[in-house]
């Protein structure tokens, strides 16, 4: 065992992977390279090959199936230190299903190195053909053997840029040809071949590996392409994209002692969200703390529209809401979207259109003609009288947000003030 790599000698895989020879001979390479583990990233995703995570003494960061190399290409991209190593670790199977990653870290040429597991088949989900499976391999889903061709992923990622790539065979000491892998500058891919003894021996009985990879037709061997590893200066990259987020200063008072779920809720295009956005904006700047999280339905321009607010004087901890304590609903649709959160009330106050059939609910139900003022205007009116009647926040500091933003015109203003005033 490697002790400074391993921290167990009992890898977990069936007897006879090859995988268990991948890792050992990775960490012998690096032990020859004098990388210290935590100058080391290895990433996984789902795959036999995934569960290395648990025994390795390096950082690790396993993710989902087929998407270890995007997660490495980020990795890579917001290092900083040349010192670091990003190796990702992927089967044959995350290999095809997250082919694209593979192809643009190869055309940027991104420092890193991906181990291809190759065993020919999705080993952990019940032994199915993947697409590096070559022709006649049989699987459980190709009894007769695979009819197809496979990708040559080395062809593939040397074409795409790559600063190197080989193809080896997963027997014997292999920890030189890694080494070599693993010392490339830019992006490096080592498919590495072998047979799954659980599903491979068993619906190829008597096939070796040697002739399997000898009928397969993709050689073994090395690519390389002469150029630099990406750099980071080639595009512009910003270094703080907070910094260009607009400042809410506290200007305001709100007299809210607890925290509050709000929810507004009316149809797509009525103006939801910006209502919604408003409340939020004007309660910071009243010095409360706030999350606002909208959904709606993929369509967007038609259903319902619905926002999750909650206000704090305090930090908050918890985005969700499961029952609120007011709600606002301007349409129909709206009203559908929150049937259940508002019958679940069992206290707080419900604003709602007076257009609306009341629901069965334990919350105070204040209803008025919010749609008076046209359906587009409805929400942001409904918010303007729900400032009014609870005080959380004040009209003024709504106003004053809209004055900020410039959002005067599009809005009927002198319409709100007067109904306000009539109220």
């Amino acid at each position: 065992m490697i002790k400074e790599y391993l921290n167990t000698d009992a890898l977990p895989y069936c007897k006879g992977c090859g995988h268990d020879l991948i890792a050992r001979n990775t960490t012998k390479a690096l032990e020859k390279l004098n990388y210290d583990p935590l100058d080391v990233i290895m990433v996984t995703d789902i795959g036999c090959h995934g569960i290395i995570d648990k025994c390795l003494n390096t950082h690790t960061v396993h993710g989902l199936h087929g998407r270890s190399s995007a997660l490495g290409a980020g990795i890579s991209l917001g290092n900083e230190n040349p010192d670091k190593k990003i190796i990702v670790f992927i089967g044959d199977g995350g290999t095809t299903i997250g082919l694209q990653h593979i192809m643009e870290a190869s055309r940027l040429n991104i420092n890193m190195t991906v181990v291809v597991h190759n065993n020919y088949l999705y080993g952990m989900t019940g032994g199915q053909t993947s697409g590096l499976t070559p022709p006649g391999f049989k699987t459980t889903t190709s009894y007769e053997g695979n009819p197809f061709t496979g990708y040559d992923i080395c062809a593939l990622s040397h074409t795409a840029g790559a600063a190197h790539t080989s193809r080896i065979m997963g027997v014997g000491d292999i920890s030189d040809k890694l080494k070599k892998v693993l010392e490339v500058k830019g992006f490096s891919l080592v498919e590495v071949l072998e047979i799954c003894p659980s599903y491979g021996v068993k619906l190829n009985p008597k096939r070796k590996l040697s002739e399997i990879v000898e009928t397969a037709g993709k050689p073994l061997g090395e690519w390389v392409n002469d150029r630099e590893q990406f750099n980071v200066h080639q595009g512009s990259k910003e270094k703080n994209l907070l910094e260009k987020v607009p400042v809410i200063k506290k200007v305001f008072n709100s007299y809210l002692k607890d925290p509050m779920a709000l929810i507004v809720s009316g149809s797509a295009g009525e103006g939801v969200q910006l209502a919604a956005g408003l409340i939020s904006k004007a309660a910071i700047s009243s010095g409360l703390h706030v999350t606002q999280k909208g959904s709606y339905p993929v369509t967007v321009g038609v259903g319902f529209s619905t926002s999750e607010i909650n206000l704090s004087p305090g930090k908050i901890n918890f985005h969700g809401i499961n029952v609120p304590d007011v709600v606002i609903i301007t349409s129909a649709d709206g009203l559908a979207h929150n049937l259940k959160k508002i019958e679940a009330m069992k206290g707080g106050k419900v604003f709602m259109d007076s257009s609306l059939e009341v629901p069965n609910t334990g919350a105070e139900v204040i209803r008025h003609d919010f749609r008076g003022l046209g359906a587009r205007n409805a929400s942001i009116f409904a918010v303007f009288y729900f400032a009014l009647k609870t005080g959380v926040i004040s009209t003024e500091s709504i106003f004053q947000i809209i004055e900020e933003e410039g959002k005067g015109k599009k809005l009927p203003i002198a319409k709100i003030k007067d109904a306000l005033s009539a109220l």
